[in-house]
């Protein structure tokens, strides 16, 4: 390490400051990989009044979509919504030419929705948290 380089610990770093060390990765990324087309994406559900009471965010990165965040309030469960959001993301990801999508869970949440919707379990972290296990989940576009 440099004589002028410090580590210095941040509690809950911010924007500028996640967005620094990722510029970082990208930039080196793309030097070894060229063609990351990184790509934010979100689509929103709104009720009546435009409240939003769910939703699905994540990234394209490298032909694939990383489904980050999925969720649908309380009140609107059981209607739909989780695979209609699903298939939207899914039908934007096939128009941008995209190989698949992939995410992650915990087994007290939500796996046995992302096998119906179709989904592929590809890995597991045992024990995490204690008791549960973190499942990894994808969906080839074919």
């Amino acid at each position: 390490m440099s004589a002028a380089a410090r580590i210095e610990f941040v509690d809950a770093p911010d924007e500028e400051q996640i967005g620094a060390v990722l510029n970082i990765i990208g930039e080196a990324a793309e030097r070894q990989r060229p063609g990351a087309n990184y790509r934010s994406y979100g689509f929103l559900l709104k009720d009546e009044t435009g409240k939003i009471i769910g939703g699905l965010t994540g990234y394209a990165l490298y032909e694939w979509m990383f489904v980050q965040y999925l969720s649908v309030a309380e009140e609107a469960r059981g209607q739909g919504l989780g695979e209609a959001l699903i298939g939207r993301a899914e039908a934007w990801g096939r128009e941008r030419g995209l190989g698949g999508m992939w995410l992650e869970t915990f087994d007290f949440q939500a796996p046995d929705f992302y096998r119906k919707v179709g989904f592929v379990e590809f890995g597991a972290i045992e024990d995490h948290p204690a008791g549960s296990r973190r499942i990894f989940f994808q969906k080839r576009f074919s």
